[in-house]
């Protein structure tokens, strides 16, 4: 028993002893550090951003000028990230980046916009250059099956009262905002228009979709002896079939009709399919031409194995040797295509009241989610190499866009300026004043011109 007591307080006695040898801790001993933070969600959003970038740094024409810095989350979409990436296209003999044309769009809106359907009132408006005057507001342009075409509306009709605001000025930033959007992002908007007989109408204007029908006119006019072909043909964009359907029909008549000499209206043509464009230009090429190199498609170094070739099938062949195009800024991408083509096989006329738009580059739909993005991914070259007009055409006459008038009227001053040139070799009288346009008007009409699509647009699918 005794024995049982020693051993009690032996085992009592190391316990002891061990626990006293435990060391106390240090209040300075730094704690376990935290477990790691889950890692970051990544979002759908996020992916599309990624995957936007990612095909950028790998199809577009300027690739190896993106740094490797660029965040593309830090953007609201993939639109913006297009835009952000423009800054980073130098070329040699040009100060600013060239690229003003890569953009990215939802598919819905696209698949709408590339086959015509529009959704608006079917008007477009610039600001006419009348002589010390920046409140003259007319109609440019109108589409035949829109809510201003059907309700008779005209290009030329001055417009004095938009949602019953009459104080419409090109010099006055706040009347061009109410412009743009009265005109482009209403539903319904209120117009007093003033006719060309001195009579004014009012109108409700509602938006609703319609299919477009971009050759607005033609007409064969026989004027001193001469017979002139004339078209207006406002964009190489919608039903492919109808325009193609349209162009053999205009040429059609034109050759029955043995026109001398054609004019291509292009003012307002901000560019389409590139094979609508090669289409136009086998029409309007001589015969000589055919079999000969229409233009090029050069990509950049990661896909010049897609490079391409395409030589010309003149059409219906008219064998003119000149044309006249009728031009403006508003002229882009696919329009300015069908010029550099044909430059190296006829004389090719230009009238209009500044330079060509100047986008030599082209590209097609990249789907990314729900989006399209539009990288510059090729470059187009004549067969002479000319190629890089990034500063636009600039016109052989200048001439103010007469605005008011409608179209295929003789007097409207560019056409009238093509007939002149064509019945006596000059484009004006010697006593006619040399066209100025009012700095405000072209700044307004820049604004009001930024809603229309500027493209050449090939319909390859994306390479990968």
């Amino acid at each position: 028993m005794q024995y049982k007591n020693y051993r009690f307080l032996l085992v009592m006695l190391v316990l002891s002893i061990f626990i006293s040898c435990k060391k106390t801790p240090d209040a300075t001993t730094t704690p376990p550090p935290p477990p790691p933070p889950p890692p970051p969600v990544v979002t759908l959003e996020d992916k599309i951003k990624d995957t936007t970038l990612m095909y950028s740094r790998d199809i577009y024409l300027w690739y190896k000028q993106i740094p490797a810095t660029f965040n593309p989350r830090t953007y609201a979409d993939p639109n913006k990230i297009m835009e952000a990436i423009r800054q980073y296209s130098t070329e040699v003999g040009y100060p600013n980046p060239v690229d003003r044309f890569s953009f990215a769009m939802k598919q819905a809106e696209w698949n709408n916009v590339s086959s015509g359907i529009s959704g608006d009132f079917g008007i477009d408006v610039f600001f006419f250059n009348s002589p010390n005057v920046t409140t003259d507001l007319r109609v440019k342009s109108v589409e035949r099956e829109s809510p201003a075409g059907k309700a008779g509306v005209k290009r030329g009709w001055r417009i004095t009262k938009l949602n019953g605001n009459s104080n419409i000025d090109a010099s006055n930033q706040n009347s061009i905002n109410a412009v743009i959007n009265g005109v482009f992002n209403s539903t319904s908007s209120s117009f007093t228009f003033l006719k060309p007989d001195g009579s004014s109408v009012d109108l409700t204007l509602n938006a609703a979709n319609y299919q477009t029908h971009p050759v607005m006119v033609d007409s064969v006019y026989t004027i001193s002896g001469k017979k002139i072909g004339y078209m207006v043909l406002e964009s190489f964009i919608g039903d492919t079939v109808e325009i193609k359907s349209e162009l053999t029909r205009v040429f059609n008549r034109f050759a029955t009709s043995a026109v001398n000499d054609v004019i291509i209206d292009l003012r307002y043509n901000g560019g389409g399919y590139v094979s609508l464009a090669e289409r136009l230009s086998n029409y309007l090429a001589p015969a000589s031409a055919n079999g000969s190199i229409m233009m090029r498609q050069t990509f950049n170094d990661k896909y010049s194995q897609y490079n391409s070739t395409t030589n010309f099938t003149v059409t219906n062949s008219l064998n003119l040797p000149r044309v006249f195009f009728i031009v403006s800024s508003s002229t882009a991408s696919a329009s300015e295509l069908v010029i550099n083509n044909l430059l190296p096989f006829m004389e090719v006329k230009l009238i209009g009241r500044n330079a060509t738009y100047g986008k030599p580059v082209g590209f097609f739909p990249i789907p990314v989610g729900d989006w399209y993005i539009f990288p510059v991914s090729f470059k187009t070259v004549n067969r002479t190499g000319q190629s890089n007009y990034y500063n636009g055409f600039t016109p052989d006459a200048i001439i103010a866009d007469g605005l008011d008038k409608n179209w295929g009227d003789i007097t409207e001053a560019s056409l009238a300026s093509a007939i002149k040139y064509i019945t006596t070799g000059a484009f004006r009288y010697q006593a006619d004043a040399v066209y100025r346009e009012l700095p405000q008007v072209t700044t307004a009409n820049a604004e009001l011109d930024k809603h229309t699509l500027k493209g050449t647009i090939s319909t390859r699918k994306f390479l990968k």
